[in-house]
């Protein structure tokens, strides 16, 4: 069934790949996506958690698939576990390798909301004291309103703080952003962070195009203590990877592929509690790797059925 079923889904191989371990428990399931086709070219199925070793391995047998069919591999999406890097370098060389964007962007909102939780928190931090009791004089009164200002303006910021990290703002919405940041020019900044971020992934720029901004950010990001919170998800090294894809327009940044091959399996546990051990898991994945290379089969059976009872009625 390997061979049958690697000559189908290598027939029209588009060489750009999604990897991806799957781990239920002890198990641990390996995968090579066509990234996309979305056919699942290769897997295993290990009792261990992988090592590089295993991957290594995994990756030689999938090469040696390649080169039996006159095949070459263009480039890999991967997650961002640290266990690749190393395997694909040594097998495959100086392949493209990028990483998923999806992690590195969901990251970021939450980075982002938690500046602006530190905002509000040094604005409630700046109060006026007052003293204790009910203002009685005038004078008492008027220092109460600069502190209910500052109250308003602290609820404000957390009642509107998806606006830092919404996609797509509302004209009213795009109104209601610079009032309840007027005099804050740092949580003003958080949404323009946010917006360079999101803009260093177009597919109109290189790499290095998309790097040198990187670096500019960094920088702007440095210069502002109230935000500089959010620098170390900006220096992760991982920015690279996840930039590659722009120098090649065929090459996914998502692992999309891989990823709706993992929620079938998580799919079929639910129904089936007993797909838990190393031969329980291989075989439903055989089964549906099967199913995949008969489907042409049965699609145009089911056709000639249709087609031939029309007739008949």
């Amino acid at each position: 069934m390997g061979t049958s079923s690697l000559d189908w889904s290598l027939a029209d191989c588009s060489g750009y790949l999604a990897v991806d371990e799957l781990y239920d428990g002890p198990v641990c399931v390996l995968s090579i996506v066509d990234n996309h086709t979305s056919k699942r070219l290769l897997y295993q199925v290990l009792a261990h958690t992988a090592e590089h070793t295993d991957i290594t391995a995994f990756f030689r047998r999938f090469q040696m698939a390649l080169r039996l069919r006159g095949l070459a591999l263009r480039g890999v999406t991967t997650a961002g576990s640290p266990r690749y890097p190393e395997p694909l370098q040594t097998v495959f060389g100086e392949v493209p390798h990028q990483l998923c964007a999806f992690p590195i962007l969901q990251e970021l909102p939450k980075a982002i909301l938690r500046a602006g939780a530190q905002v509000r928190k040094d604005l409630a931090a700046r109060k006026p004291p007052l003293k204790p009791g009910r203002p009685s004089t005038p004078a008492a009164q008027h220092a109460v309103r600069p502190r209910e200002r500052r109250q308003q303006k602290i609820g404000d910021l957390f009642a509107q703080r998806s606006l830092f990290v919404q996609h797509d703002l509302t004209p009213a919405q795009q109104r209601t952003l610079p009032h309840i940041t007027r005099g804050l020019p740092q949580v003003r900044t958080l949404r323009a962070i946010r917006e360079e971020v999101y803009r260093l992934f177009d597919r109109r720029c290189r790499t290095d195009t998309a790097l040198a901004k990187l670096a500019q950010l960094r920088q702007r990001v440095r210069r502002s203590k109230h935000v500089r919170s959010i620098l170390h998800k900006l220096r992760a090294p991982h920015w690279d990877k996840a930039l590659t894809s722009l120098n090649d327009k065929l090459l996914p940044s998502p692992s999309n592929a891989v990823e709706r091959g993992n929620r079938r399996h998580r799919q079929l546990q639910k129904t089936v509690y007993r797909v838990r051990t190393q031969e329980h898991i291989h075989n439903p994945i055989a089964l549906d790797m099967l199913r995949a290379s008969q489907k042409d089969g049965r699609t145009d059976t089911l056709k000639t059925l249709h087609r031939e009872r029309a007739k008949s009625g």
